[in-house]
């Protein structure tokens, strides 16, 4: 039995306008958003937050998943800029000073692992719920047609206005959210099963036409 490549076990079927039709052909958006220090907020100040993000809750009429993303914290080519420019120091002072602060980095390093923590809500859409049909009875379909262009473009329209109704209530609650662009997703996704070439920054030269 041959083996099926990672494409084929994906259920995403294309990327394109900054939206990700799967092979069901449903739709999904991506908001990638900034995060606060809730920890450093007075009392009054999480309560008030903690409220807000409950009424935000509250105001959707639509399903959305919110995804965490955690990764190493790569910062090797940051150490070796640091060690460049201790050599290239001529003030002694200030050399001194990088090779501490170079320690110092290092020392954390030594520590453990750094992470960084990415955070992202994904919304669905469906062509029939354009046409007002419930979405889990579209997943049940069988033999979903291909969406016609005008039907992508509709489909497109009320899944951005989704969005920007999410990024409006996160806004109230001190959350930035911006849409991740075709590039940003493919991108992305390519990092999620290529973890280790993400870490180093490595992300393979996407063809021009599929960024579109």
């Amino acid at each position: 039995m041959p083996k099926k490549t990672t494409q084929e076990l994906l259920e995403i079927d294309q990327i394109r306008e900054g939206v990700i039709l799967l092979k069901n052909k449903a739709l999904r958006g991506v908001l990638m958003v900034s995060s606060l220090n809730f920890a450093l907020k007075s009392d009054d100040e999480q309560n008030a937050t903690i409220y807000q993000f409950q009424s935000f809750l509250n105001s959707l009429d639509f399903p959305c998943q919110i995804l965490v993303q955690s990764r190493r914290l790569n910062i090797t080519g940051y150490i070796e800029k640091l060690k460049d420019l201790e050599k290239g120091q001529e003030n002694e002072l200030l050399k001194i000073q990088t090779t501490s602060y170079r320690e110092f980095i290092e020392s954390i390093i030594k520590e453990g692992v750094i992470m960084t923590k990415t955070f992202f809500i994904v919304i669905p859409f469906t062509l029939l719920e354009s046409q007002g049909t419930p979405p889990s009875a579209f997943l049940k379909k069988p033999g979903v047609p291909a969406l016609t262009e005008d039907e992508f473009q509709r489909c497109k329209t009320q899944l951005w206005q989704r969005m920007e109704f999410l990024a409006m209530g996160l806004r109230r609650c001190g959350l930035q959210a911006i849409p991740l662009t075709t590039l940003e997703l493919i991108e992305l996704f390519w990092g999620l099963y290529h973890p280790q070439e993400a870490e180093v920054g490595y992300y393979p030269e996407i063809p021009p036409e599929l960024t579109t």
